[in-house]
């Protein structure tokens, strides 16, 4: 086979691969809520608040709104923390690994204060392995991983909101 036809069917291999339009619900960040405008109870600083602010306000379906008496539903932040224990020891007691958590409870209210969602935990675990030669790449990576779990949760919140029934 000369190396043009094979060009020519890889060529067609990935396209027809590429045509196909397979795409899981919710993956273009378009999610259906049941109401049409929310108030997020977040302080300004809040670095989940505002992602969260800008994936509702990312999709056309609902407005945030910063008026709590406009809104249709209000998210409200129960609590949020985030942890680091050590989970494992090396040789003559030095960390060989840390365990990230971070957790958030939060709750949904409609207008007339009825609960849409009760205080629902959301936990998030990675592992970050430790050297002690490396300390500032850990410390990036640590800064990296609870990025990615505030993004997760962001991810996790907006399917669970989803979910919500409409009364």
């Amino acid at each position: 086979m000369s190396a043009f036809r094979k060009l020519v069917l890889m060529l067609a291999v990935l396209a027809s691969l590429s045509a196909c339009g397979f795409q899981l619900r919710g993956s273009n960040g378009e999610y259906r809520m049941p109401f049409k405008s929310i108030y997020l109870n977040f302080p300004d600083t809040s670095a989940l608040g505002i992602e969260l602010r800008r994936n509702l306000r990312g999709g056309d379906m609902v407005e945030v709104v910063t008026d709590a008496t406009q809104a249709q539903a209000q998210f409200d932040v129960v609590s949020e923390a985030r942890g680091k224990q050590i989970l494992s020891l090396k040789g003559q007691g030095r960390v060989g690994e840390y365990l990230l958590t971070y957790t958030v409870v939060f709750k949904v209210s409609d207008a007339n204060g009825r609960t849409l969602l009760p205080p629902t935990e959301i936990t998030l675990k990675r592992s970050l392995p430790f050297d002690e030669r490396q300390i500032l790449a850990k410390e990036s990576e640590e800064v990296l991983l609870f990025r990615d779990m505030q993004s997760d949760l962001v991810q996790q919140i907006l399917r669970r909101m989803t979910a919500i029934k409409a009364q």
